[in-house]
């Protein structure tokens, strides 16, 4: 169905797990703003319409190794094959570029989450269907993302936010494990690692939840296009491919 481009070089992982707390550094968002306009553009509706597709984030969460940036790749190369434009986010990825100023403190963790979700607005807001693909372990930083996606312009609908949570096993998760983090986290070389020594805050109510462990990838996909159809986020054109 998909193919799959090799990995890009894996970032040295630090002594603390990325997704938890550790000592504080300043992240850099306090940027004056009393001087600064608004400017108004088109009408995401606009956009809509000259694209052919509505813009939309699916947000996927969950441990690491639970599969969540493999079911996000597969998805978005299907999306593709379908005439549906689509781009995809990833934690790892976006620290090569966007985030590689930002370090693993609580507070450089919330800001690359709040980046991540601005620029997904972004992207969705542009009419497209925007992937991101992040541990995301607290509740409050999603509803941070879920928030902001609410926040448009006037005549304009909230962009749609779909929280799929990719769940699997502690158990699974250690022994698929391909980087090897849950064994150095048993091991202590790890510190605050999530589903070890720090808490994942499950979503209650996400739009789409996967068990990772009795899911293959294919099905997986096969779950989130049925969801974008039901709720009419697919064009026309895909649907017949």
């Amino acid at each position: 169905m998909a193919t799959y481009a090799p990995p890009l070089p894996s970032l040295p992982y630090p002594a603390t797990d990325p997704a938890n707390k550790a000592p504080q550094t300043k992240a850099t968002t306090d940027i004056p703003n009393s001087n600064i306009t608004w400017h108004e553009s088109l009408r995401r509706s606009e956009r809509e319409t000259l694209r052919g597709q509505r813009g939309y984030t699916i947000w996927f969460t969950g441990l690491s190794a639970s599969g969540k940036s493999t079911i996000a790749t597969a998805l978005e190369q299907h999306l593709l094959h379908l005439g549906v434009g689509a781009y995809r986010l990833d934690g790892d990825n976006v620290r090569f570029g966007l985030n590689k100023d930002l370090g693993f403190s609580e507070a450089d963790r919330n800001e690359n989450i709040r980046r991540i979700a601005e620029v997904a607005k972004l992207f969705a807001d542009a009419s497209t269907a925007t992937l991101t693909s992040f541990i995301s372990p607290y509740k409050a930083d999603r509803k941070i993302a879920r928030d902001l996606h609410a926040t448009v312009a006037a005549g304009d609908e909230p962009i749609p936010f779909i929280e799929v949570y990719v769940d699997i096993p502690i158990e699974v998760a250690e022994q698929r494990d391909p980087k090897g983090l849950y064994k150095k986290a048993r091991a202590g070389i790890i510190k605050d690692f999530t589903g070890i020594s720090a808490p994942y805050e499950a979503p209650e109510t996400p739009e789409i939840h996967i068990h990772s462990d009795k899911t293959s990838v294919e099905e997986a996909v096969v779950l989130i296009v049925k969801y974008l159809a039901d709720h009419n986020l697919l064009p026309a054109a895909a649907l017949n491919n």
